[in-house]
């Protein structure tokens, strides 16, 4: 079955590595696993996106589907506002509250949970540059995505 996931926020805060090892996960437990990233050519502080496909069967189209994303990760509110077209009605949506405010049209068309990544990171991790390793523990938590 294919999944088809989303992960947004900044240049600088590691959203593209998560997808990458997110796909990477997929393919060492023998399936099939792509990402695609979008992102501005500012090397920080622009807005950033990375699709990960996740499938049994080869993946021929690196691409997600639009309309058909089941969850996104957002930890900026200019990708947020930018990239959740081509999200499912009722996708998971994930947001770093104090960083990205969901509309009230949003809150009613997509299961949105404020997990505070960045504050996880630095003050329970000890180190904010792991907020990509947590997103993907989110991530993988509540979608069981991979093993």
């Amino acid at each position: 079955m294919r999944r088809q996931l989303r992960f947004t926020g900044v240049g600088g805060q590691g959203v593209l590595l998560a997808g990458e090892i997110l796909a990477e996960a997929q393919i060492k437990t023998g399936g099939y696993g792509v990402k695609a990233a979008t992102y501005t050519s500012q090397v920080r502080g622009g807005p950033t996106k990375v699709d990960i496909l996740l499938d049994k069967d080869e993946i021929l189209y690196p691409y997600a589907n639009d309309g058909e994303v089941e969850y996104m990760l957002s930890t900026a509110q200019v990708s947020y506002d930018q990239f959740k077209d081509g999200l499912r009605e009722g996708a998971i949506i994930v947001v770093e509250p104090n960083l990205v405010t969901p509309n009230a049209e949003d809150k009613k068309k997509f299961k949105i949970y404020p997990i505070p990544i960045i504050s996880i990171a630095k003050n329970e991790v000890g180190n904010v540059v792991t907020q990509s390793v947590v997103a993907l523990a989110v991530t993988v938590t509540l979608t069981q995505c991979v093993d």
